[in-house]
This record gives structure tokens, C-alpha cells and sequence, in this order.
């Protein structure tokens, strides 16, 4: 009988150890869980919009738009010569469009505001990274390779950019691969200043710039362009406005849709 119950208390001690080891591992290691699984950034009526500015939109040499156009407080969109092709709304400077621009702001402040982000060297080329949320202090780039971005089998994974002050810049021909069902809708970049995408570059995701938006001759972007302060300018571009990853409770604007 004696046995027994030592051996009794010899088990319940171990399960106690093995149970206070995982909880100083959750204690320990908060911060990796808590970047890793970060909520989508919800743009709200800004959602809407392939491309969306504040003070201009400028196209060259055709190129096609699979979404929504907005402009405010700015109205002039050159369309140019061959003129950009838009499949679906254009909207400059109403009421709709400012308040996306409105909307642009939370969601830009939302995503700039995400606390614990992993400090993360400027250049992104040639890695693969799993969902989180990654911060640079200076800008990122997209220029010694292309950049990986792997869900590991979840389709709802998110990935936050942060640049607080600075650019996005992807040099000519470098492109972001979705890997094991990474969505472009669930990738966001929140841009300090201004952002670039070389020629026929392919990029994924939603630019949230503070200033300006260039895309260069021949780029790709399956996402959305959004610009708070300044100017969209294309070039021979091909957006796809990618579905929006929250429900939004603006309905007016489904008729954008």
C-alpha cells in the first residue's frame, strides 16, 4: 500500500513539474504568439478601392484597374493616352470618396499603432516569412531577391509592415510569392512616407502610404493602392482589387461593388 502511494505522488509531482515548464514557456514567450497572430487591419469604405489618393491620380500608356477609383480631397484623374482601362467606379472628390479617405486614416493609424512588432532588417529580399507582425526602423526593400510569404496551411494568416517614417521601394522585376495559402488581401504595409514598385514588378497586398504611391512601367499589384496625402501614379499597371477580410458595416458603399 505504501507503493502505491508513493508511486501516486511520484506521478502528480512530475504532472505538476511538466505543468509549471509550460506555463514559464507561455510566460516566457508572449510576444512571439502575440505577433504571430495578428487580426487583419479592417479598411472599412477605404476597402472598396483598387485605388484610392489624395491629391491626384495619374495613368500612362493604358494598363487596367479590376476596381474602384477614388480621389479626395483632390478631382483630377488623367486617365492618359491610351487611357486606363477601370472596371468599376470612379469616384473624385465626394462625398463617398472622402470618407474613405477618412477611413483610410483609422486603418493606416491602426496598423502603424500594432505594438510588439519583430525588428526586422530593411531588405526583404531572398527571405520567407511566416505570418506576424514585422517593424523597421529605417525602410524596406524588396531588392536582393524576392520575398516569400508563407501561411503554413492557414488561409486567414496575416502579415502587418510596419514603416513608421520611411519607403517601400521593390526594384525592377522582384516579386512577393504567396506560399501555402497566403492571400493578398490578408498583407498590409503601412508606409511612413512614400512607396515604389519597379518595373514589371509583382507585388501582393494593401499599400497604406502616408504620402505617395508610384508604380512603374509594366507592375503588378494584387491588392490596393491607398494613398492619404498625395498622388497614385501608374504606368501600364494591372491591379486587381483583392475581397475585403472583414465584414464592413458601411453598406452604402456596396454599391461600389
Amino acid at each position: 500500500m505504501k507503493t502505491m502511494y508513493a508511486s501516486i505522488l511520484v506521478g502528480n509531482r512530475a504532472k505538476w513539474v511538466l505543468m509549471g515548464l509550460v506555463l514559464a514557456v507561455v510566460l516566457l514567450f508572449p510576444h512571439q504568439d502575440a505577433t504571430a497572430s495578428q487580426a487583419p487591419v479592417n479598411l472599412r469604405s477605404a476597402g472598396y478601392f483598387a485605388v484610392l489618393a489624395g491629391s491626384t491620380i495619374t495613368s500612362t500608356n493604358g494598363g487596367t484597374i479590376n476596381g474602384n477609383v477614388g480621389l479626395s480631397p483632390g478631382t483630377a484623374f488623367d486617365r492618359g493616352v491610351p487611357p486606363v482601362i477601370v472596371n468599376g467606379a470612379i469616384r473624385l472628390g465626394d462625398p463617398i470618396a472622402a470618407q474613405a479617405q477618412l477611413d483610410l486614416t483609422t486603418a493606416f493609424n491602426d496598423a502603424a499603432g500594432r505594438p510588439s512588432g519583430i525588428p526586422t532588417a530593411g531588405e526583404l529580399g531572398g527571405q520567407t516569412l511566416t505570418p506576424g507582425l514585422y517593424t523597421s526602423g529605417s525602410s524596406f526593400g524588396i531588392s536582393s531577391g524576392d520575398l516569400t510569404l508563407d501561411a503554413q496551411g492557414n488561409s486567414n494568416a496575416v502579415w502587418i509592415f510596419q514603416m513608421p517614417s520611411s519607403t517601400l521601394t521593390v526594384v525592377t522585376g522582384r516579386k512577393v510569392i504567396l506560399k501555402n495559402g497566403a492571400q493578398a488581401r490578408n498583407i498590409f504595409w503601412q508606409v511612413g512616407s512614400s512607396a515604389t514598385l519597379g518595373v514589371n514588378s509583382v507585388f501582393k497586398g494593401n499599400i497604406l502610404a502616408f504620402a505617395s504611391i508610384t508604380v512603374m512601367t509594366g507592375a503588378r499589384l494584387d491588392g490596393r493602392a491607398l494613398a492619404r496625402n498625395a498622388a497614385v501614379t501608374l504606368d501600364a499597371n494591372t491591379f486587381t482589387r483583392q475581397p475585403l477580410t472583414a465584414d464592413q458595416p458601411w453598406r452604402l458603399f456596396l454599391l461600389l461593388d
